[in-house]
């Protein structure tokens, strides 16, 4: 058993709370620490927590307990010095995504943990799911060629949604599109070398920065990207984690994942098209620990027996997905200029 503090009980954690933790059977929860006395007597009535388990700081409860672990489910401005915190006290973190404001600061997180020889997490739960694992492993074993070109399309209305982060900087590219990112480098095992990128705000929006945009990134291996977000769409609404077209050099695989939403709940679906030939779906494998349980139980695992899993979201992984975010939004600055990603990551 992994002992767990978890910090952070606000909207989202207590999301985390209520419907993850408990899901992940080799993590026992020890402790809950949030400033805000109101979080924590909604975590005590609602969900029956101990008093005795919940504090009003970290340093609090890390006088008062042990702990291998520190699950931080905060605001994004609130991850840095938390995890920073938490790595310093002793404690793994697992740390919802971004997990640091800037590239400067990821590093020097990543460092921290090396230099304390404790695991860096980020919650990267779009990874645990059926499509993109499928997806991941289609394209390793080289099921139909090299990859040409990916085409990614990411479709919601937010003010018809329930959306409710309309300051939010960058809502599409830092709020969303890094899971997107993020499965792009998990699925092609590559990582990105430059991108071009351009958003805007439409007349009319309700939003405060630009929730639309469009990118085209080049991978290392030479495999081209082209991506559509928005926020503001009257189209088809997409899954979560958008809809794929992989076209290699022998066949198409296209897939989708995480298509739930408002009572809405399908699974994950990819088929195969062979070059010349129609489409066939593939049958995907279920996951055990899916999405935010996936993280959870991953860390876990890692922590119990020191053996890092493929496709494993640690801090260091993510600097690339972060720094994807980051370039993305240099270029939307610049009208679109190309961003080498080095750029982005040599700054820092």
């Amino acid at each position: 058993m992994v002992k767990a503090i978890q910090v952070g009980l606000g909207h989202w954690g207590f999301s985390w709370t209520k419907d993850v933790i408990p899901k992940v059977p080799s993590v026992h929860m020890v402790g809950y620490v949030d400033a805000n006395p109101e979080a924590i007597a909604r975590a005590q009535s609602e969900l029956g927590i101990e008093e005795k388990r919940c504090f009003l700081s970290l340093e609090e409860a890390a006088k008062a307990i042990e702990a291998d672990l520190a699950i931080c489910t905060l605001r994004t401005e609130a991850h840095y010095p938390v995890v920073k915190r938490c790595l310093e006290l002793g404690f793994n973190v697992l740390v919802e995504k971004p997990f640091a404001s800037t590239i400067a600061q990821a590093k020097e997180l990543v460092a921290l943990a090396k230099a304390n020889s404790r695991v860096l997490m980020v919650s990267q739960n779009y990874r645990f799911q059926p499509g993109p694992i499928a997806a991941a492993e289609l394209i390793g074993a080289q099921k139909f060629g090299p990859v040409n070109l990916v085409s990614i399309d990411f479709r919601r209305h937010a003010p018809s949604q329930g959306y409710r982060y309309w300051d939010m900087p960058d809502p599409l590219l830092a709020d969303m599109s890094i899971h997107h990112f993020d499965l792009m480098r998990m699925v092609l095992g590559d990582e990105p070398k430059r991108v071009s990128c351009r958003t805007w705000n439409p007349p009319a929006s309700p939003f405060g920065h630009h929730p639309i945009g469009v990118a085209t990134l080049e991978f290392e291996k030479g495999t081209i990207v082209s991506y559509r977000g928005s926020w503001m769409s009257s189209g088809p609404v997409t899954p979560w984690a958008g809809e794929w077209t992989m076209d290699c050099s022998e066949g198409e695989i296209t897939w989708t994942s995480r298509d739930s939403f408002m009572g809405k709940n399908s699974p994950d679906r990819l088929f195969l098209r062979e070059r010349d030939k129609e489409a066939e779906p593939f049958e995907l494998q279920p996951v055990e620990f899916a999405d935010r349980t996936g993280t959870l139980n991953a860390i876990a695992k890692v922590i119990e027996t020191g053996s890092v899993p493929a496709r494993f979201s640690s801090g260091e992984d993510n600097l690339h997905s972060l720094a994807l975010v980051q370039a993305t939004i240099l270029s939307a600055s610049r009208d679109g200029a190309w961003v080498d990603i080095a750029e982005v990551m040599d700054a820092a």
